[in-house]
């Protein structure tokens, strides 16, 4: 059974930095694809950044050269570096994988959720 675990949310103020974890328990021998999405009440689900089983990285435009996708390899750790905080960037942030290899920003593509982290950024 896959467990994924946020951690690292908060509150900043506009400007300030949140570094966003994901404790994943994978038990297996492919190396997932992950990602970070969120969403706030009342909106969809929005992909912020993914990471595939072979290095790729996207990014949604909004957090281009703010936001940083990265992974312990070792653990299938994932992190979500975040710079440059905006009031917009403020949500509920939610880790996915999936056994795919694919560097998916669509939410159907991920089979295991974690509970998510809360950020909010203040002005």
């Amino acid at each position: 059974q896959v467990q994924l675990v946020e951690s690292g949310g908060g509150s900043v103020q506009a400007g300030g930095s949140l570094r966003l974890s994901c404790a994943a328990s994978i038990y297996s021998y492919s190396t997932p694809s992950m990602a970070w999405f969120r969403q706030a009440p009342g909106k969809e689900r929005e992909g912020v950044a993914c990471l595939g089983s072979y290095g790729r990285t996207r990014y949604t435009d909004s957090v281009k050269g703010r936001f940083t996708i990265s992974k312990d390899t070792a653990m299938n750790n994932l992190y979500l570096q975040m710079n440059s905080l905006e009031p917009e960037d403020t949500d509920m942030y939610y880790c996915a994988a999936d056994s795919g290899t694919a560097c998916a920003m669509y939410g159907g593509t991920y089979n295991y959720w974690g509970q998510g982290t809360q950020v909010t950024a203040s002005s």
